[in-house]
């Protein structure tokens, strides 16, 4: 009898001792569970920040739904894509001083991702990491004109040729449009046999039929086409585009018989994809750029794509243009961005601010 108690009080131990590590196993398998579930996020969120220039609004909003879509289905990662906008090389101010800290700039103008280059934000060689020089569209200066073109302004000699005649475009202290429209008033003139002097004094008298600068494009077109201030429109073909189609016939675009070769540009910002640790999102954000479905994207817009096959399929949006490259009238972009608009430099010898 006692032996029988004695085997079955060991039976006892045996199994309450097996229950006890059955339990201390399930503990630390729920344990181990916590922590995987905790670090473990499936489809993950990514986010990135896009600055960019002025009038690309619509053009990215659109282009971050296709992009956001491919990217989840080829990798399981959402991406929100945030973007910024505002006169392209005070937008680039801000990414220098840390107030935007961009995953991706694209920007009106090399010259701005220069400047971050310069600052070590964006690394050498920036300009050959993506096709076509990391210039995904091209565009150029135009002139919105009210219905009728009652001024009669065609070229370039025409935006003075009348005292009456008030000019609208941005200060091409801050805004990319407002630089390209400076060099390519100038351009206008010494590219067809004028003199330097000659050319100066065009952008004097150009700036003297300002009677405001806007800091940015957008602010430009709203002034010309909503408040209906001045008489011409200096601005990007695809802001010009967007214009004339929205104001059910009170504008015209005109193409003056020459302008400039805009070449706008994008780059990841190597020192924020480091701390954000989003290189691999933003290089494929960039890359979706230049493919075919983005191309298709940025010519409904009114830019211009860089793939000729795909400007060819809509030649009836695109004609032919007269455009000189920034070679004409300097070294490069960067030497523009010197000879023109840094401090002593010629546009601080015609123009003055006017803020309005």
């Amino acid at each position: 009898m006692a032996s029988l108690q004695q085997t079955g009080r060991v039976s006892y131990w045996r199994l309450k001792a097996r229950l006890l590590d059955v339990v201390a196993i399930g503990l630390v398998t729920i344990a181990a569970l916590a922590i995987v579930a905790k670090n473990y996020q499936p489809h993950s969120e990514i986010q990135l920040l896009n600055v960019s220039y002025d009038p690309t609004r619509e053009l990215y909003r659109e282009l971050n739904q296709r992009f956001i879509a491919r990217y989840e289905k080829e990798t399981g990662h959402h991406v929100v894509v945030r973007q910024s906008h505002g006169g392209s090389s005070r937008q680039a101010r801000a990414v220098v001083d840390g107030e935007q800290p961009a995953d991706v700039v694209t920007l009106g103008l090399r010259s701005d991702i220069e400047a971050l280059h310069k600052r070590g934000l964006v690394h050498d060689g920036w300009g050959s990491r993506l096709p076509n020089n990391s210039q995904p569209y091209y565009s150029t200066i135009v002139f919105v004109v009210r219905r009728g073109n009652p001024l009669g302004i065609h070229d370039w000699p025409d935006l003075v040729r009348l005292p009456s005649v008030e000019i609208v475009t941005p200060d091409p202290k801050s805004s990319g449009n407002g630089k390209l429209a400076a060099l390519a008033a100038w351009g206008a003139i010494v590219s067809r046999g004028g003199s330097e002097d000659e050319a100066r004094s065009f952008l004097k008298a150009l700036y003297d039929h300002t009677s405001f600068l806007e800091q940015g494009a957008r602010g430009a077109a709203t002034a010309f086409a909503v408040e209906k201030l001045g008489d011409v429109h200096l601005t990007w073909e695809n802001e010009a585009l967007r214009e004339v189609a929205e104001s059910k016939g009170d504008l015209e675009l005109v193409y003056p018989k020459v302008s400039i070769l805009a070449e706008p540009a994008v780059a990841w910002v190597d020192a924020n994809v480091a701390t954000n640790k989003s290189e691999v999102p933003a290089k494929a954000y960039l890359e979706y750029l230049f493919t075919d479905a983005a191309q298709e994207i940025i010519a409904k817009f009114g830019y211009r794509p860089y793939k000729a096959s795909i400007l060819k399929l809509h030649a009836d949006r695109f004609p032919d243009l007269n455009l000189f490259p920034i070679t004409a009238i300097a070294k490069d972009w960067e030497d523009a961005q010197q000879r023109f608009f840094a401090d002593n430099g010629i546009i601080e010898t015609v123009y003055r601010p006017k803020p309005r």
